[in-house]
């Protein structure tokens, strides 16, 4: 679960980081054992992108900042 902004950054750190071993997986798996191989990976980006809209949708914005005129 997602708390504050700096684990939401890491957090789109690591799907990054996950999205750039499955695309360089692509180029040396072998077809017949690619469904195996990416489905772990899938999964495990699609639960941290779950985490990200959540905490997003769900967690209220800050108190907005105003200027002095």
């Amino acid at each position: 679960m997602i708390r504050n902004d700096q684990e939401l950054a890491v957090t789109r750190e690591r799907v990054a980081m996950f999205e750039r071993m499955l695309e360089e997986l692509r180029k040396t798996a072998r077809s017949e054992e690619w469904p195996a191989l990416s489905s772990g990976y899938r999964v495990e980006i699609e639960r941290m992108q779950r985490e990200i809209l959540d905490y997003l949708v769900h967690t209220p914005p800050g108190p907005k900042r105003t200027t002095a005129a």
